[in-house]
């Protein structure tokens, strides 16, 4: 484990409208407040037009290769994510959901786009202080979270 400590810095609340989209409108959001870091809660409807990432196929070899999936209406939703640079200091989130309709659900990554259905309620936790940059992973080819040696802790 690796980690570093930051604090909590401003605190945003977002009312996401329908058309909005995740991550997008998240990342723009952080690129025009200068949010480099933070924790991101999403809660609304997902319209049926969404797609989440629900995992790699099997047996892929050395590549990872997505299995996205088209929700096919509108679900409630929730998610979960952080946002950190990359490389060149560019927001970019990495968030969680978990979609409902009906009784079914999907649980994925929003990295495929989540289009809001009349509502999202997005609270953005500001984290300052932390040496979190994402890095591209040679062999997934995924922005992986990796931290500086300055502020590293040297985990348990």
């Amino acid at each position: 484990m690796r980690y570093s400590q930051g604090s909590v810095g401003r605190i945003f609340a977002l009312k996401l409208e329908s058309g909005d989209r995740l991550p997008d409108s998240v990342v723009e959001f952080a690129r025009k407040h200068d949010i480099s870091s933070a924790m991101v809660m999403y809660v609304g409807g997902a319209d049926a037009t969404s797609r989440l990432v629900v995992g790699p196929e099997a047996d892929a070899g050395d590549r990872v290769v997505p299995i996205v999936h088209l929700l096919g209406g509108i679900q409630e939703t929730v998610a979960m994510g952080t946002l950190f640079p990359d490389e060149e200091g560019n927001p970019e989130l990495h968030m969680h959901a978990a979609t409902g309709r009906e009784g079914q659900a999907t649980v994925g990554c929003v990295r495929a786009g989540v289009d809001v259905w009349l509502i999202g309620e997005v609270i953005i936790l500001e984290i300052i202080g932390t040496s979190g940059v994402r890095k591209i992973d040679p062999q997934t080819g995924f922005h992986l979270l990796d931290f500086s040696p300055e502020g590293m802790g040297p985990g348990e």
